[in-house]
């Protein structure tokens, strides 16, 4: 029987599946919101309890988490904040504010939502784990993103506010920097890249773990780089 609960955004991408896996062979009660889960909070046949939320709608997030601190048995003790996406397009003086801000919704407000419901619980409990997932582009834009640029940055410094914030309180928050992950998706949208420099969800996914277990103990408001060989 697991101990510890963990609630992963985007548990159903690509990502989100190895990430998930990894927790659940760990031994972890894992709870997976997302817009096309079942009905109401039902433990799917995989073991991992699905719950049907919108995640930029703070009543669903609460939802969620109440869902994720359900089980007196399994506590919350670590959140991974996976749900985000991609857009490419012009330049600044190109990119309409409705494309702008809609990168800021998708990377930016799930993480922020989800995590500020989940800490008071994380602080109460008296020690828990944050991992939050930026880009590279974060710290090495490229041109014709800027919104997706600025959304992975605003992530970052909200998970180093975060690990700022409540140091003190027992609660950690880390941050993995991906390059390009070898998705399905990503594959489809780059057909001539050379997808073995890529990074693997399988190798992302036991970073987190890490970053989310007591094994990483003393490290927080780390960002940490998980670029393959691209």
């Amino acid at each position: 029987m697991a101990d510890r609960s963990v609630l992963v955004t985007g548990g159903t991408g690509g990502l989100g599946a190895a990430v998930t896996a990894t927790f659940r062979a760990a031994g972890w009660r894992v709870v997976v919101p997302g817009r096309a889960a079942r009905a109401g909070s039902e433990p799917a046949a995989d073991g991992v309890v699905r719950v049907t939320a919108d995640l930029t709608d703070p009543t669903d997030v609460a939802h969620a988490v109440e869902a994720a601190t359900g089980d007196s048995s399994a506590p919350l003790r670590a959140v991974v904040n996976l749900v985000g996406g991609y857009a490419s397009g012009g330049l600044v003086h190109e990119t309409p504010i409705e494309e702008f801000e809609r990168m800021l919704t998708l990377n930016l407000r799930p993480t922020y939502l989800v995590t500020q419901a989940a800490l008071p619980h994380l602080v109460a409990a008296g020690a828990g784990a944050v991992v939050c997932v930026s880009a590279r582009a974060a710290v090495a834009p490229f041109p014709g993103a800027s919104g997706y640029v600025t959304a992975k940055a605003a992530v970052l410094a909200f998970a180093n506010a975060v690990a700022v914030e409540y140091r003190a309180r027992g609660v950690r928050c880390n941050t993995v920097l991906p390059s390009v992950i070898d998705t399905p998706a990503n594959r489809a949208a780059q057909p001539d890249a050379d997808h073995s420099r890529w990074v693997s969800p399988a190798e992302i996914a036991p970073v987190i773990h890490f970053l989310a277990s007591a094994e990483s103990a003393p490290t927080s408001g780390a960002s940490v780089p998980v670029y393959g060989r691209a």
